[in-house]
């Protein structure tokens, strides 16, 4: 999901010099002095009441009451917002709605608001109640959320991205974006220990004026205090957890898409033998098999094997042991710790920022593709037989052939949850890849080779690109 927004809408693009809020829109509540019969000094919204009632944007009831629980309707959510922009922009709280009149009390400030691109069209019944998610919607709009400072950024980013804050807002959830960006900004907390939302909840008033508040007073602003240190970590990732879903084992698969589906169930049992039964196997047709596997396990370069043996029984059974040239007896080490690497860079690029909850998955694998291309050289010395035809060389020696660049890319694509295979020629590998719904072709090897600056050429590229660099 790209959680990027842009608010380029009439009116909402400011340069922050531009954008000073004057000093009318940074009033604190003196301490102590009560304004409503509902809401005293010490009280949850006090302050947040009190200091919207000094700004002239909140007036309360005639009873003398603020109405802190009760819910905010569309037209009062409309008076807010639309005296907070006045405020704002022309340095009185309702001189942007006298240029309009409605039949509704509320009907001018909406006039004003969609004048301004603030709101797409009026509420159609003022009366209405206000939802969080829309109150999210009209607040991210208000004023130009892009100038202000993201103290909750990082954190908010981690939290979306471990599944396990803001549980209640997503893809589907109307005006995410919008949601996601009050949070970023230190205007929303959400409403438990887990960040809730609420998004089809009703808001009340005082939970609106805290919102505002915040909104236009930088010092009101909060950042949550979640604990999301491991949010991002991909750590405790098995080789196993990368291996796509097989439902069905065939005994004695002849297709490709048989021993495709063999050999990911294989994976997914974190096992390097495959046992099949033949009803019989001339030695061809048993070493047949053994190539068709390994042609097959290729397509999975990140999971570090290459090479492999097989023995045929009397009995009937084919026995397929899988392992990497020049590995000896190393190999499940050595995959183990190509494993750890690849989630050690992965979690030190999301610690960084430089992989975001907010990217698309072509940025992502860009991310990787460089970090590839800057901290591996070409093995040209490797022969057949080396070490450089798996990832962990480029983890750990900083040099690799075609299938080591692929498997580590693969492997990092893999931790990041995006579909991706390694495809072969004659005599070269490259990965293809679905980012945001599009097949494409990533070649590492051949985007190194041009000194220390990635080719962006080699990266995404659609399949006829690719076929006119490299058939297979």
């Amino acid at each position: 999901m790209n959680l990027k927004r842009s608010l380029q809408t009439a009116g909402l693009f400011f340069a922050l010099s531009v954008f000073a809020l004057p000093a009318a829109l940074a009033v604190q509540a003196p301490e102590g002095t009560q304004r409503y019969t509902d809401v005293a000094p010490g009280d949850v919204f006090y302050e947040n009441v009190a200091a919207l009632t000094d700004m002239g944007i909140a007036k309360g009831f005639s009873d003398g009451r603020f109405g802190v629980t009760e819910p905010m309707s569309e037209g009062q959510l409309m008076i807010f917002a639309a005296r907070v922009r006045s405020m704002a922009l022309l340095g009185d709280a309702e001189a942007g709605a006298k240029a309009f009149s409605g039949e509704e009390t509320a009907d001018a400030y909406a006039q004003y608001l969609l004048s301004e691109g603030v709101i797409e069209e009026a509420p159609a019944l003022f009366s209405a109640k206000a939802t969080r998610a829309y109150t999210a919607h009209v607040l991210a709009r208000l004023l130009p959320l892009d100038t202000m400072e993201a103290i909750a950024g990082k954190t908010v980013d981690r939290a979306i991205a471990s599944g396990k804050f803001i549980t209640d807002v997503n893809a589907e959830t109307p005006w995410a974006e919008d949601i996601y960006n009050l949070y970023r900004c230190g205007i929303s907390v959400g409403s438990d220990a887990f960040g809730s939302y609420l998004p089809d909840a009703t808001l009340t008033r005082g939970a609106a004026a805290a919102l505002l508040t915040r909104l236009t007073d930088p010092s009101l602003r909060i950042a949550p205090d979640w604990d999301v240190s491991a949010a991002v970590s991909a750590a405790g990732t098995t080789y196993a957890d990368l291996v796509p879903d097989a439902e069905t084992f065939y005994i004695a698969p002849m297709t490709d898409e048989e021993m495709e589906s063999d050999i990911l169930l294989m994976l997914a049992d974190d096992s390097d033998t495959l046992t099949l039964q033949y009803d019989y196997l001339s030695d061809e047709g048993a070493h047949a098999r053994l190539l068709q596997a390994l042609k097959v396990l290729k397509s999975y370069a990140e999971q570090g094997y290459n090479a492999g043996a097989s023995e045929y029984s009397d009995e009937g059974d084919l026995q397929i042991v899988f392992t990497a040239v020049a590995a000896d007896d190393k190999v499940q080490l050595y995959r183990t710790e190509a494993l750890e690497a690849a989630i050690s860079v992965h979690d030190q690029l999301w610690n960084k920022g430089l992989i975001t909850a907010q990217m698309s998955e072509r940025e992502k694998a860009w991310v990787y593709y460089d970090w590839i291309c800057r901290n591996c050289v070409y093995d040209y010395a490797a022969g057949d037989y080396s070490l450089s035809h798996i990832p962990y060389s480029l983890f750990s020696l900083g040099r690799a052939v075609c299938d080591g660049y692929t498997g580590a890319l693969n492997l990092f694509l893999r931790l990041e949850n995006i579909a991706c295979t390694a495809i072969s020629s004659e005599s070269h590998m490259w990965c293809v890849a679905e980012l945001d719904g599009e097949i494409v072709h990533i070649d590492a090897t051949w985007g190194d080779r041009d000194g220390d600056e990635p080719d962006p050429y080699y990266f995404a590229m659609t399949p006829e690109m690719a076929w006119r660099e490299h058939r297979w």
